[in-house]
């Protein structure tokens, strides 16, 4: 597939939320499909860039699949599940607006847990139809999975790991900027997707993690890091994180650091959320608590902090930066409101032999 492909992104009452992550990141980033709008009455009319960065990018959010199919002047080939909750599964409501778009001729490309291809009824519908579903997240043969092979020493280039204090917090995202920043000022950069949302992007490099058999998790990661490296000759490579180290319920980010054994970790951190976001029991750690765990946990440094806005103005944010830094004593940004330099310096300053390799713009 390529960006031609046209699409619309079911969101209904979560754009713009943690668990519409996917919606989120595909209305900011897609290689794979042109996002035509999103379905989410509730911000029916609105523009979905607006919503989630204050600046208009022309993608409508719209009140239903129909009003969508209507903008679009004729069915769209794609409907996208863009919603991510935590157990992974599909309500009545949800299976009725993916079921009357199967209907309608469009291939559902579905990221959850529960996977359609195995219900009977989205099969036979599609069948019908005459449309594919795919099951993002569904794992690879056992054949197929990969131990950890310690073929990572031989990758000779710096990796980096964007973690975080939370899961949706936005890793993923800065990690996209991230890696498109350096690329702009010359320097070679690739990343690498362990979720969900990056294989929808259609990123080149990717894996699941938290539908992979937990002993392969480290072996996956490891193999996707020597595959670009091997593949795209890069100047640096940048693996986007998952839940956090420090996390009761998610796992990943464990592997994450076993696996790509990254010489510099960036933390995402959102300060004005107190509790975990779809754990409310739990209290949100620290910037400075995660960093403590990260590096006990791992033979890395971590290079810096992006903060995550929500729920911040922007003085708020400016302050929170310049307390970040006083405290930490490491550069920090929001990748999202500031200059994107400002990004690519942190990167620069722990890493200064990129430096020698970059192509200076105008």
């Amino acid at each position: 597939m390529s960006a031609s492909v046209k699409a619309v992104v079911y969101c209904e009452g979560l754009f713009g939320e943690q668990d519409g992550k996917t919606a989120n990141g595909l209305v900011r980033h897609s290689e794979k499909y042109e996002i035509l709008s999103v379905v989410d009455s509730t911000h029916a009319g609105e523009d979905a860039g607006l919503i989630l960065d204050g600046v208009r990018n022309g993608i409508p959010v719209l009140a239903s699949l129909a009003e969508s199919i209507a903008h679009a002047g004729g069915v769209p080939d794609t409907l996208i599940f863009g919603m991510a909750p935590a157990d992974g599964l599909l309500t009545e409501s949800q299976r009725a607006v993916l079921l009357d778009g199967i209907d309608r001729g469009m291939n559902l490309v579905n990221g959850l847990h529960e996977f359609l291809n195995d219900d009977a009824e989205f099969v036979a519908a599609a069948l019908l139809a005459g449309v594919m579903i795919t099951d993002v997240r569904r794992p690879k043969e056992m054949k197929d999975l990969k131990l950890f092979t310690g073929r990572i020493f031989d990758v000779t280039c710096p990796r980096i790991a964007v973690l975080g204090t939370d899961g949706s917090v936005g890793k993923r995202t800065t990690a996209t900027l991230l890696t498109q920043a350096l690329n702009a000022q010359g320097i070679r950069a690739v990343m690498i997707g362990t979720g969900q949302t990056a294989l929808i992007q259609g990123a080149r490099y990717a894996v699941a993690l938290d539908a992979t058999i937990p002993q392969f998790c480290s072996g996956e990661v490891e193999a996707q890091v020597v595959s670009a490296w091997e593949n795209e000759d890069p100047d640096v490579i940048i693996v986007e994180g998952q839940g956090a180290l420090s996390h009761p319920a998610y796992l990943s980010s464990g592997a994450i650091l076993r696996g790509s054994r990254p010489q510099g970790v960036i933390v995402q951190h959102a300060p004005a959320r107190t509790m975990l976001g779809d754990f409310p029991m739990m209290p949100t750690p620290t910037a400075a608590s995660e960093i403590t765990l990260i590096e006990a946990f791992a033979e890395t440094t971590v290079i810096g902090v992006t903060i995550n806005h929500e729920g911040m103005t922007d003085t708020e944010i400016g302050r929170s930066i310049d307390e970040h830094e006083l405290e930490l004593g490491l550069p920090a940004t929001d990748p999202l409101t500031r200059p994107l330099d400002r990004l690519v310096d942190m990167v620069l300053l722990a890493f200064p032999e990129l430096v020698d390799g970059r192509v200076l713009t105008a």
